[in-house]
């Protein structure tokens, strides 16, 4: 049954694969702890899984050390297992439903001050110019990891000075194109062109074998890249995208607007980085202010 519900997330909720990983993962977990004894999922017995026993599993893990965000990350997977199994007529209710969350210690999402970012020249060697490109994608439009790899080349429209990004949900939108960036994306697709004459696979960014990049690689050059600008931070694709929305947004963009442009289902999803520009302001209000010092 554990199959099938992996199939009907790829089927027909269209999760993506780091997504059905994880569900994957953390079904399996909980598997180990309430049938210790079951080697197989199909012979699971259902009905013997009640509330108690998922508090159970939620204190254990909250015992060993896991954070709170995981836990209820993994409490919300079974949730999901559940609801599908009461979908299919297996269970009649969803014995994870009433399980309180673990309380989340808030944190603001990371970024990279702007004095911290690099210029990343175009080279004529084409790993240096691709992953010069990456970089300041991720910077000028805030897009996903996952979005940016699976960019393909007749997704670039230069005369509209859009990208078309197809994010989580299957669901496409358009990310403006800042000149500098299209610019620069001409410079690059050209040394791709260059590189890759007689390929037919239209991925813009492509490994020195000509093959999809992977989103490892991607993590690893931005690592590079951050290390080398000084940023002692967390470094990661998704830190470039925080980076993006908390600096349109100081320069006074409109929230409603970064919510499009990243791809947000809600626009609760996209007031965290109000946070960021509250801190700020309390910084310059804590060193401006006559009464400051006091």
């Amino acid at each position: 049954m554990e199959g099938q519900f992996i199939k009907y997330l790829r089927a027909e909720k269209r999760c993506s694969e780091h997504t059905i990983k994880a569900y994957r993962t953390d079904l399996a977990i909980f598997f180990a702890y309430a049938c210790p004894d079951k080697s197989c999922t199909d012979e699971w017995p259902y009905a013997e899984i009640n509330t108690q026993v998922i508090r159970g599993w939620a204190s254990s893990m909250m015992e060993s050390g896991i954070s709170s965000r995981s836990v209820n990350r993994k409490i919300s997977s079974l949730s999901s297992y559940f609801k599908y199994l009461m979908k299919k007529g297996l269970l009649s209710e969803n014995p994870a439903a009433n399980v309180p969350k673990q309380k989340v210690n808030k944190t603001l999402p990371k970024f990279v001050d702007q004095n911290k970012l690099i210029c990343f020249m175009e080279t004529e060697e084409y790993e240096s110019e691709r992953d010069s490109i990456m970089l300041e994608m991720l910077y000028c439009t805030g897009i996903r990891s996952a979005e940016l790899i699976n960019l393909k080349t007749e997704d670039i429209n230069f005369g509209r000075e859009t990208i078309k990004v197809l994010g989580k949900g299957n669901k496409e939108r358009f990310v403006p194109m800042l000149p500098i960036l299209a610019d620069k994306l001409r410079v690059y697709i050209e040394c791709r062109n260059r590189r890759f004459s007689n390929l037919e696979n239209d991925f813009l960014f492509l490994t020195s074998k000509g093959e999809q990049l992977y989103a490892k690689h991607l993590y690893l050059t931005v690592k590079k890249q951050l290390t080398a600008a000084g940023f002692t931070g967390k470094r990661s694709p998704h830190v470039m995208r925080h980076t993006f929305a908390t600096h349109v947004l100081n320069a006074g963009a409109d929230l409603n607007h970064i919510k499009e442009m990243l791809g947000h289902a809600n626009l609760a999803a996209t007031q965290v980085y109000t946070h960021n520009t509250f801190e700020k302001l309390k910084k310059v209000h804590g060193l401006a202010h006559p009464r400051a010092e006091l």
